[in-house]
């Protein structure tokens, strides 16, 4: 949910500090007389992207120079190191231009990158702060701000930060959208509920930011609301599967199956995948026949079979149930203990007491060498007295 991976959402942004000698560069390759100035044109391999080369180019500067620029050199190497994701070395590149003079206020913005992905909150803060105005003029920068705060456990921070990013771009609804699940995390559920539907009301809000806000009650258990989110969506985006399935999972916290089940039936007309977990739930709730009609066309032959036994044990179909055997041993489900005893006891249910034996001899777990050991103790009952098993 939260922008950590700041980097690869926001890019490289490439400031004077780093081009500012870009036709110098040029120029200078081009005069074959003048010696290679491999800060420049490191500089021309970053405004192409090249990172890699970058580097390549500014292993070859003699630092020992006194007309070496070590402010544009670090600062360039530093950048280098962002666009590969080192932040480490990123960090440690930026400190050092900094160190030898380097003046652009931008600088702070790029170690502020590298602090927060590094997971260095307070001096991402710091080096925001260093910023000064140039951290208005960026609304991915503002968000990573007060999500340091956030991290921070400074949790009015980083309100008072969005609010400023609200300020600043009125138009852009990440900092109300953050806010929100700030004020879910807060258990403050009443105002979260309330800036969610002004999110989803003034703002494009996408299926995955319905089921974003909608997981997020549900998990802190405001499941009505999460409900009303999530039907919500539901109306608006009818073939987004996961809108349906977490809708139904909501209903399913609340004790509700047969809504669930029922979500899920016409969510598995898109994806049949879903057949098996609606017919589930309906088996769940007492509704057996509706479980066995959506059983039948459930595409995986295992799912499908083995739900489909514990259906007609639920039914007392027992014939039905025991008359699977060969079709359980043939897709391997017999491997399963659960399977093999439920099938053991469908043919005991139908007095096929010489095959039970067989079955119950493979049984290892222990909750279920309990079950058998009784199963064997009815079936000697049987045998000697009959009456009783009538």
């Amino acid at each position: 949910m939260r922008d950590r991976s700041f980097w690869h959402v926001h890019g490289l942004i490439y400031l004077a500090i780093a081009f500012s000698c870009y036709t110098h560069a040029v120029q200078a390759t081009d005069n074959k007389s003048a010696p290679a100035d491999f800060v420049e044109l490191a500089a021309v391999m970053l405004k192409d992207g090249h990172h890699d080369r970058a580097l390549l180019a500014l292993q070859s500067v003699d630092l020992g120079n006194k007309k070496t620029d070590l402010a544009r050199f670090y600062t360039l190497q530093g950048l280098a190191y962002l666009g590969l994701n080192d932040l480490e070395a990123a960090r440690d590149s930026l400190q050092l231009a900094i160190t030898n003079g380097q003046q652009d206020r931008s600088i702070f913005i790029y170690l502020a990158q590298a602090y927060f992905g590094l997971k260095d909150y307070r001096n991402t803060v710091s080096a925001i702060s260093k910023a000064g105005d140039l951290v208005n003029k960026d609304a991915m920068l503002i968000s990573l701000k007060a999500e340091s705060y956030w991290q921070l456990q400074q949790p009015e921070a980083a309100i008072n930060a969005l609010n400023d990013g609200q300020r600043a771009f009125p138009s852009d609804f990440r900092f109300l959208k953050r806010k929100v699940f700030y004020l879910v995390e807060l258990e403050l559920y009443q105002e979260a509920v309330r800036l969610g539907r002004e999110f989803l009301q003034r703002s494009k809000a996408s299926a995955a930011d319905y089921v974003a806000f909608g997981n997020a009650l549900r998990l802190s258990r405001e499941f009505q609301e999460a409900t009303k989110i999530l039907e919500i969506a539901r109306l608006q985006y009818p073939y987004d599967e996961l809108v349906a399935k977490l809708l139904a999972h909501t209903y399913l916290d609340q004790g509700q199956l047969n809504s669930a089940a029922f979500i899920l039936e016409q969510a598995a007309l898109l994806n049949p995948a879903l057949q098996s977990e609606a017919a589930e739930i309906y088996r769940r709730a007492g509704r057996f026949h509706k479980a066995l009609t959506l059983n039948e066309s459930i595409p995986d032959q295992k799912v499908k079979l083995k739900q489909r036994l514990s259906i007609l044990l639920a039914l007392k179909q027992f014939e039905r149930a025991a008359n699977m055997e060969s079709s359980l041993y043939r897709t391997g489900l017999l491997e399963d203990q659960s399977v093999r005893y439920a099938l053991a006891y469908a043919l005991f249910s139908t007095r096929r007491f010489a095959e039970v034996n067989k079955h119950l001899d493979h049984l290892k777990d222990a909750e279920l060498f309990r079950k058998a050991t009784e199963l064997r103790r009815l079936m000697e009952i049987c045998k000697t007295e009959p009456w009783q098993c009538a």
